[in-house]
């Protein structure tokens, strides 16, 4: 697909708290590119960029596995863990036992990361072998039919501040615990064509949502104080939550999101090895290479 030269480019959004700190002093319209920012969910953004809808977004990483050879990676930007995350919590109405031993898993659909990796972690940490059914995400229609529900974003997050007396599996911590390893959730992904199309505003764009970044983590007041505007909740949950937080994407989280992408083809999820390639202003450069697993 060939990128229109003339339209201006188009950046996904996702509408989770956890890009925040990415998102949150970006404003497009002070650029001279005068982008188009579109907000949706992990998976209609997913979508999006890979039909060509629109030019570069902050997507699930498994989706950037699955088409990477038409994309590139916006270098030290992601949003990443090294351990408990949060808001990707897995509700267990029945012991852990019980939905190893073919119980069933109620999950969101919102985003393909936070799926494979349940399945990464029932099926090759734990030895399980669950039954898995899509489900709209609300935590008491989802257990009602199900041994255990997977909930991701703000509605793990308010789930979470219920009295609901469930045990909760943080996917994140869980990952850690096995690997000692970062897990990314999301990277930012470009289309290769709006790359060579419009390098210098692609660039611009870059540019932006490393400072908006940048200006988070010098203070994360402003951020706080939305997610409570917003969402709800305390100031104490909120400096824990973007505290456990990373924006980056170095070394760390290449090797954490090789291991992912290894695991979800050893185990039939994704069909062919990943090679992380990153934008950069005179064409893509490789990523160094992950050391063998």
């Amino acid at each position: 697909m060939n990128h229109d030269r003339t339209e201006p480019i188009r950046i996904g959004r996702i509408d989770y708290t956890n890009v925040w700190p990415v998102f949150h002093h970006f404003e497009p319209t002070l650029l001279r590119c005068a982008p188009k920012l579109v907000r949706a969910m992990p998976a209609e953004l997913n979508r999006r960029l890979r039909e060509g809808a629109i030019d570069m977004a902050g997507i699930s990483s498994f989706a950037y596995g699955l088409n990477s050879e038409d994309y590139v990676l916006l270098p030290n930007l992601s949003v990443s863990a090294r351990g408990p995350v949060q808001s990707i919590l897995l509700f267990l109405k029945s012991p852990l036992e019980r939905v190893l031993d073919g119980g069933t898993i109620a999950m969101t659909t919102t985003s393909a990361t936070s799926v494979n990796l349940l399945k990464i972690l029932m099926e090759k940490f734990h030895g399980g072998h669950p039954v898995y059914e899509s489900a709209e995400p609300d935590l008491e229609t989802m257990l009602a039919k199900a041994d255990a529900a997977l909930l991701i974003g703000d509605h793990a997050i308010r789930a979470s501040w219920q009295r609901h007396g469930y045990e909760v599996i943080d996917l994140s911590d869980n990952w850690y615990r096995f690997t000692g390893m970062w897990m990314t959730f999301a990277v930012w992904a470009v289309r290769r064509e709006a790359a060579a199309a419009k390098p210098a505003d692609i660039g611009e764009v870059y540019e932006a949502l490393v400072e908006s970044k940048r200006l988070s983590y010098g203070d994360k007041q402003p951020v706080i104080a939305h997610a409570l505007h917003t969402v709800g909740g305390t100031e104490a949950y909120w400096k824990s939550y973007f505290g456990g937080l990373n924006h980056d994407f170095g070394a760390g989280q290449r090797e954490g999101l090789s291991l992912f992408f290894k695991y979800a083809r050893e185990l039939g999820y994704m069909d062919k090895a990943v090679s992380i390639e990153e934008w950069g202003p005179a064409g893509p450069v490789a990523a160094p290479a992950a050391p063998p697993q």
